[in-house]
């Protein structure tokens, strides 16, 4: 409220307002007309990668296991399954499966501090978007899904130790189930007690071991998120009540930092909002791999091409050492990867694979790929040393990648900022072309083309129902498989 006093103007947040009130509150009063061109922009660059990693990731082992499971389940409100034009399931379900085919592959979004944004929230407002009574425009689903990554960006800046790559728990588990509740109580209109409620009933369905990266149940964590958040919503809609101070204190939102520290969120409507994507945007994967392998790829690249100028081919006999200067982080760090999920989690497997191949694609980590001699051979000569000053934060650690021969020569090459990163963002004609890639391994052209057209004008959608109808348009190759 605004406090007069002796010819003083100040903006207070009410004294009977806490924070979870203040989000509640911001939550349920946000409108579309906040939305700046810059934030449309950027969430619409999210919602077609993310849509284009999660088409691509159904053909994957986990989340055709999870289908498996998920289709024991039956309801009468049905949501799609992308890429699949014959299986409906119940809406947080279809939440679940879908959000776990967006990070199977580790290919989607990641934001700073570290969290994968989109991935929790765009397949429990798809879903959810299905059930509804009455259809969403494309601009609500739009303004619910920034709202979902706004509370994600707002609740990571309690904690600076969610600054660094972290140590303990995947980051989605924690912030990513409060945005897709975020998200859904916008969708389903719920007054600010119940946006309120909706983000203390998912806390308590937060939370994952980093003990499971580089395993098949990593990518759960995603579809948790997003299917535990909408039903957090849902619940909330209906009467059910959590601690409504859940942000407010340490033994609330707070056991997940060690150095928490929340503020409110401001009013709204009192002119002063600003986004955090206006200024902070995310950054795109170029491999299906952990972030950090990005820097480690290009420096492989640049090492590998001046050894070839100087030696005149690319002689794997000739390299005694290759030392890879990286980030102290342990669950990167995979000196013999035997699954693709670790692979996609070792400095060590994709610097190797791009010294080999001279590139690292989604082929890479295959079996076949992973386990060749001439892999194993070079992996046996590396080391990984971790210099003082390469921090453990994606906004500010290097790699560096130094192949030494056996006559005594070097060739080293650093990458500061990778391309795709949110200091280096992909052009749209590149984003545009990784999501073709991806999304026509499951879809004919006319899905594809068409997932992009409802995309680019997602804000002028009278019904955001189009795009559902696109994500099932399947290839016929695609339904034999």
């Amino acid at each position: 409220m605004w406090f007069v006093s002796l010819g003083l103007t100040v903006n207070l947040v009410s004294p009977l307002q806490g924070i979870t009130d203040s989000f509640g509150a911001a939550i349920h009063a946000l409108s579309a007309t906040q939305l700046t061109d810059g934030v449309i922009n950027r969430s619409k660059r999210m919602m077609l990668d993310t849509l284009g990693v999660g088409l691509l990731g159904t053909r994957t082992a986990v989340f055709n296991k999870a289908l498996k499971y998920s289709q024991s389940f039956q309801s009468e409100d049905k949501s799609s399954v992308w890429g699949k034009s014959d299986i409906s399931l119940p809406a947080h379900y279809a939440a679940f499966v879908n959000g776990i085919a967006v990070h199977s592959m580790d290919f989607d979004d990641t934001w700073h501090p570290a969290t994968h944004p989109s991935g929790a929230v765009l397949p429990a407002l798809l879903a959810l978007a299905e059930v509804l009574p009455s259809q969403p425009s494309g601009l609500e689903l739009l303004l619910a899904f920034n709202i979902g990554i706004e509370v994600q960006g707002r609740l990571m800046r309690f904690s600076r130790e969610a600054y660094n790559i972290p140590e303990r728990f995947h980051p989605p588990s924690v912030v990513g189930v409060m945005g897709s509740a975020a998200a859904s109580a916008k969708l389903l209109r719920l007054s600010p007690a119940q946006c309120s409620h909706a983000l203390a009933i998912a806390a308590s369905s937060a939370g994952a071991p980093l003990a499971n990266a580089a395993t098949q149940t990593k990518p759960l964590h995603i579809g948790n998120a997003a299917r535990r958040g909408l039903e957090a919503a849902q619940l909330a809609q209906i009467g059910l009540k959590g601690n409504p101070a859940i942000l407010d204190v340490d033994c609330g939102f707070g056991v997940y930092y060690k150095d928490y520290n929340p503020s409110a969120m401001e009013d709204s409507g009192a002119g002063g909002f600003k986004w955090i994507l206006e200024d902070q945007d995310v950054g795109f994967k170029r491999i299906p791999a952990h972030l950090g392998m990005h820097w480690v790829v290009d420096a492989a690249v640049a090492a590998r091409a001046k050894f070839e100028s100087a030696a005149g081919n690319f002689d794997l006999s000739q390299i005694r050492h290759v030392k890879l200067r990286v980030p102290p982080s342990k669950y990167i760090d995979c000196p013999l990867p035997a699954t693709e999920h670790q692979a996609r989690h070792s400095f060590q497997f994709n610097a190797c694979s791009a010294l080999l191949d001279d590139k690292v694609t989604v082929a890479s980590f295959s079996g076949a790929q992973i386990s060749r001699p001439a892999l194993r051979e070079l992996l046996s000569k590396v080391k990984v040393e971790t210099p003082r000053d390469n921090q453990p934060s994606f906004d500010k650690m290097y790699c560096e990648v130094e192949i030494e021969t056996d006559q005594g020569q070097s060739y080293t090459a650093r990458c500061d900022t990778f391309y795709g990163h949110w200091r280096k963002p992909l052009s749209h004609e590149d984003l545009v072309e990784k999501f073709i890639v991806n999304a026509s391994t499951v879809l004919c052209s006319e899905g594809v083309e068409g997932v992009i057209d409802v995309i680019g004008n997602i804000d002028r959608e009278r019904k955001c129902s189009s795009l559902g109808s696109y994500l099932r348009m399947t290839s016929g190759q695609h339904e034999q498989l």
